[in-house]
């Protein structure tokens, strides 16, 4: 991911520095539990531990070029790592990677780079799920018109709509979560995951301390079913960040400005007109969304390596895995950000639910009609009429509200009193039932109005 999209936090999991303090501690560790369980002699183990650790400690972009300079001439990335490694240790590095294969690291330290990456991600929905919490609650009783089709519809809350989004970014922490424990796993099993050459226990030992668990069944690698499915959660989360994304660009538009994303001091909107004030950080957004979802086609397509592997989902995984993660990161900050500083306009809503003269209650009446006696597909035609009688005048001087239109209609006026049309065409009937739904998303209603 370029730097302009890129958390130093999230960066700093996918440098090189940190991959191989994590391979040094995979190979440490399980040589620590050969010696455990009598395969390599303890003394050796605990000088590889602690001429290891004086390395790591140290470890600078000289140790980055030596190990370039290696893998250069060897072509082997673990082979080039194990090499200086040997250089820092000295003779005990004999019993380093004893038994073992290149994915026994590689895939073992994958799955602690994911679950790191998973931890700051799992910490980014937090942040989200209390901006959104916010101001829902701020907003429960504002009233918006909803839309569908993109066209007006009935009143809603807007906190309501706000409480949508929680309710899905919660959701997503749960997918998420669910996808963290899937991909932390471990294999120390060997070339074709047989334990040929290894103790089973040391896989076991390994996990524990990496705060995983061995693998089910390893081949020479970990199936790629389990990434597939960790990407296909982080794809679910970039389409929930575009639908929200997508839903303030909307509101945005010039000619409905019911909310909009915080214009700073200073910022600017165009180069050749000053008044534009551009929704370009949920534009940003929905273009990261797209890029954090192009990961699963190609992890998807992981899963099938041959026999017992191959070598092709490395490049792929070499540039999904920071890629996906490191953009899913600043989205959800970013997204965080956007909500916490949103500008809403109760006002400007207020005076959308009436801008199409009232037929938005159209329902309530045809209900009332209902009621009242007349069969529905009565009282349908009779509230349609006047309905686009209002419509397809609206903005000429002929144009009636639709009430008068009601009002003067002797269909309606001789089976339903003023007093009930007024209650059908009252916006904060669609409010009545917000506590109930607030205590089904939040657990909690906030206080009444």
């Amino acid at each position: 991911m370029v730097p302009r999209y890129t958390r130093p936090v999230m960066a700093a999991i996918w440098s090189p520095t940190n991959r191989y303090r994590i391979w040094f501690e995979i190979e440490a560790l399980a040589c620590e539990a050969m010696a455990e369980y009598g395969t390599v002699p303890k003394e050796a183990a605990k000088v590889v531990r602690e001429k290891g650790d004086a390395a790591m400690a140290a470890f600078s972009d000289a140790d980055l070029a030596r190990i370039d300079e290696i893998e250069a001439e060897t072509r082997h990335d673990v082979i080039a790592f194990l090499t200086w490694l040997a250089e820092k240790v000295g003779p005990e590095s004999r019993f380093v990677h004893l038994g073992m294969t290149s994915s026994d690291v590689l895939d073992t330290c994958l799955a602690v780079q994911l679950v790191q990456a998973t931890d700051l991600l799992l910490k980014d929905l937090d942040g989200v799920l209390d901006a959104l919490k916010t101001r829902a609650f701020e907003h429960k009783h504002t009233l918006t018109i909803g839309r569908s089709h993109g066209i007006h519809a009935e009143p809603t809350s807007f906190g309501l709509k706000l409480a949508g989004h929680y309710a899905e970014f919660a959701r997503n922490k749960e997918r998420l979560e669910t996808a963290r424990a899937e991909i932390a796993t471990c294999a120390i099993s060997g070339a074709v995951g047989t334990y040929a050459h290894l103790d089973p226990r040391v896989e076991s030992y390994v996990a524990e301390r990496l705060g995983l668990k061995p693998e089910t069944v390893s081949t020479q690698v970990i199936p790629r079913d389990r990434h597939a499915a960790y990407f296909c959660a982080l794809a679910v989360i970039a389409s929930g960040i575009e639908r929200l994304a997508i839903e303030v660009r909307h509101l945005q538009r010039s000619e409905v400005r019911e909310a909009e994303e915080f214009f700073h001091k200073g910022q600017k909107g165009s180069s050749a007109m000053p008044h534009k004030r551009n929704p370009v950080l949920t534009e940003n957004l929905t273009g990261l969304a797209r890029l954090v979802r192009a990961a699963v086609i190609p992890a998807l397509e992981d899963v099938a390596l041959w026999h017992e592997r191959d070598i092709s989902h490395s490049s792929v995984e070499r540039n999904i895995c920071p890629d996906a993660t490191i953009g899913l990161d600043f989205a959800l900050v970013r997204l965080s950000g956007m909500i916490s500083k949103m500008l809403v306009y109760p006002d400007r809503m207020a005076a959308n639910i009436e801008s199409l003269g009232g037929v938005v209650h159209s329902g309530e009446v045809l209900l009332a009609l209902a009621k009242a006696g007349l069969s529905r597909e009565d009282a349908y035609r009779i509230v349609q009429r006047n309905a686009m009688e209002t419509w397809t005048k609206l903005g000429t001087p002929e144009c009636k509200t639709f009430r008068e239109n009601l009002d003067a209609d002797p269909e309606i006026s001789g089976r339903i009193s003023p007093d009930v049309l007024d209650a059908a065409m009252d916006s904060r009937q669609h409010l009545k039932a917000l506590d109930t739904q607030y205590e089904k998303i939040f657990g909690e209603t906030g206080p009444r109005q």
